[in-house]
């Protein structure tokens, strides 16, 4: 009963700045990312309570040319049923399923993805994580393959679909010498359902809260 995740999380996205602004328009209309290298599976993709690190990625991806002008749009989600890798129990869920799908992929006469590098990544991060991707996705498949077996002929199924899913990303060198931190370390979410998404907001610049005080205060 504890996959439930009861409190609200912030999310950030880094995007173009014609994204932001539609999503913030219209947050309905928004894409899905179904690329083989997406790790969590396929979703839509936020840095949690991380909005640094969003806005380095979309301006990173600008120079690799996917993106005209960096933005990032914030998000207020509500993760729901979901899997999470921080807790051993989906760790375990998602090795029983890939138990099952080396075989598939074998009697299918294909070969499993694998994780790679990218070329430019000097701490070969395996930042490319086909394998991890599509083991998820053929967990979230074969569950609701299942849930859909169980009503057809129950009309109810102890298995539920999951919403979101959520992971540690551990990547570049380490923060300082010696150090099991690394420096570019994160958490990310990828969002399943879109009722998880409770809406989209226009970041906010930090203030000197002092300075504003003392423009601001109305003394006695």
């Amino acid at each position: 009963m504890y996959e439930v995740k009861p409190n609200l999380v912030i999310g950030f996205h880094g995007c173009d700045r014609s994204v932001r602004d539609s999503l913030l328009m219209n947050p309905k209309d928004y894409q899905i990312s179904q690329k083989p290298f997406d790790w969590l599976g396929h979703g839509l993709y936020f840095w949690e309570n991380n909005y640094d690190r969003a806005f380095e990625w979309a301006t990173q991806k600008k120079y690799r040319g996917g993106i005209k002008e960096p933005a990032v749009v914030g998000a207020v989600l509500s993760l729901g049923h979901c899997c999470d890798f921080l807790d051993k129990r989906f760790i375990e869920t998602l090795a029983f399923y890939f138990s099952y799908m080396k075989p598939y992929y074998a009697g299918l006469g294909k070969q499993l993805p694998q994780n790679e590098d990218l070329k430019h990544d000097i701490f070969k991060d395996k930042i490319l994580r086909n394998l991890d991707g599509a083991a998820i996705e053929y967990m979230h498949g074969e569950i609701l393959d299942q849930v859909k077996l169980d009503i057809g002929e129950k009309g109810y199924s102890k298995l539920k679909v999951f919403d979101s899913t959520r992971a540690v990303f551990i990547e570049g060198g380490p923060a300082f010498e010696g150090a099991g931190l690394f420096e570019r370390t994160h958490i990310q979410i990828c969002i399943r359902n879109p009722n998880c998404i409770q809406g989209f907001f226009m970041p906010r610049e930090e203030i000197d809260f002092m300075e504003w005080l003392d423009k601001n205060a109305i003394h006695a």
